[in-house]
């Protein structure tokens, strides 16, 4: 059976060419090359066709791009072939013309890697530009960032999305000073006798939930950062009486800690690092940021974790009528089989994907939610739709009981950058079709989920 597909091909605000082709860059960051082997000339009309002059870039070239440049690209500059120029004899009694020797073309494969070094340098020059000013525009920010945003400058512009960190300058210093302090005070009055004077429901929960949170890295094994989990959500649980603290939001800490931690190192040195001599006053400084950030995030989606968990309970019929809407065959062969969605989506909501994609992809997911209104909850709801219906092949070849165990193990594991921007523009093409049509989601009548 072939699945019910929706394809449109648009240009949102962000000038994100929005496509559900697979031959399409996911982010629109990039022209797809058409090089010939056997001709330069090609590459040099790429080259022209390129959003920023090639030239200009080279000239303005700071060295201290390169050492950026290789913390924030997968990818590296291969040597470059440059043609042999043969220009004959100058003995005039040869008559013959000179053969020239073929010239060595560079391969598409090399000309993609130069062009998206080229475009993470131009990157860096914005990201750099966007935040030396002294009043950061917020929206040029969010615009830029939701392509993704460089390691080194994601720290800021973190803090600076979700509202923690001022966007003028002269105020930045002050605020951050007043926030870290407070948090220590909370920290200080909270645990001045020790963990025998605090709630013991939920640090006992807290404390059994820690030690399983991102098993598979090494620095959530670490007890010096397992007791800086530790206090960061027994604060935020006792200071949100009306939800507590409930099991996933452990999970939820994580990105911004892994974010908050890389300004002090590059975060492939994380997992290698002894945090025993870990300066003190750095480690809180992380704790604090996080616990602010999680909080804003958790008051956009608090309906999730108060009882019965509403917010979650929507979320989930929603990505059931949109899965009907975007692929009907499979929605009806996951009615057929009696696949609830709650089998599966509620973790999927309850956790952002936590469980199902890497911390590192969920870091580069989370450039994108934080710039959507609402990217934690409605546009998290298109994220998840988009990803069932990527499965769509294989899941209308399976019955009830594969079809369960594949959702809650989705091949995920060796997603690329490239794999989370394609999901990411997909779920955006959905909102843009579907979010502001009166009936988009009201053709069918309500099914259980």
């Amino acid at each position: 059976m072939n699945s019910k597909r929706l394809s449109k091909s648009l240009v949102d605000e962000h000038g994100l060419p929005i496509d559900t082709s697979d031959s399409h860059s996911p982010t629109g960051s990039s022209p797809h090359l058409s090089i010939s082997s056997s001709s330069q000339q090609q590459f040099k009309d790429y080259l022209n066709a390129t959003d920023s002059d090639w030239n200009d870039d080279l000239d303005e070239f700071d060295p201290n791009d390169i050492e950026k440049l290789k913390r924030n690209t997968a990818s590296s500059l291969s040597p470059l072939d440059v043609p042999f120029m043969s220009y004959g004899s100058s003995n005039s009694s040869i008559s013959s013309p000179v053969e020239m020797p073929k010239k060595k073309t560079i391969d598409e494969k090399t000309a993609s890697e130069i062009a998206k070094i080229n475009n993470d340098i131009a990157r860096i020059k914005k990201f750099e530009s966007i935040l030396r000013e002294p009043d950061v525009d917020i929206v040029k920010l969010k615009k830029l960032s939701w392509s993704g945003i460089p390691e080194e400058y994601r720290p800021e512009a973190w803090q600076m999305l979700m509202g923690y960190l001022p966007c003028n300058s002269e105020e930045r210093e002050a605020v951050l000073k007043s926030k870290r302090n407070e948090y220590i005070k909370i920290v200080t009055e909270t645990f001045k006798n020790g963990t025998k004077g605090l709630d013991q429901s939920i640090y006992h929960q807290i404390h059994i939930d820690v030690p399983r949170t991102n098993p598979d890295i090494s620095l959530y094994q670490n007890p010096i950062i397992q007791r800086s989990l530790e206090k960061i959500l027994y604060c935020w649980a006792i200071r949100h009486t009306a939800s507590g603290y409930v099991q996933g939001i452990n999970d939820l800490i994580t990105p911004f800690y892994h974010v908050f931690l890389s300004k002090y190192m590059p975060l492939k040195h994380i997992n290698k690092y002894d945090f025993d001599s870990f300066p003190k006053e750095q480690l809180t400084n992380v704790e604090a940021d996080s616990f602010w950030c999680l909080t804003i995030l958790l008051d956009g989606i608090q309906d999730n974790y108060i009882h019965a968990q509403p917010g979650i309970v929507r979320q989930v019929e929603k990505m059931n009528e949109l899965t009907n809407r975007i692929d009907e065959q499979l929605y009806n062969h996951l009615k057929e089989e009696n696949v609830n969605f709650l089998q599966f989506a509620f973790r999927w909501m309850n956790c952002l994907l936590m469980r199902e994609i890497s911390l590192q992809n969920i870091i580069r997911m989370w450039d994108t939610y934080i710039c959507e209104p609402n990217g934690f909850s409605e546009f998290h709801t298109y994220v998840c739709a988009s990803l069932l219906v990527k499965w769509s092949k294989e899941l209308k070849l399976k019955e009830f009981q594969d079809i369960v165990i594949f959702l809650q193990h989705i091949p995920t594991k060796d997603w690329t950058d490239q794999d989370i921007e394609l999901l990411l523009s997909e779920a955006y093409m959905y909102k843009s079709l579907f979010h502001n049509s009166p009936n988009h989601l009201h053709h069918v009548a309500q099914s259980k989920i």
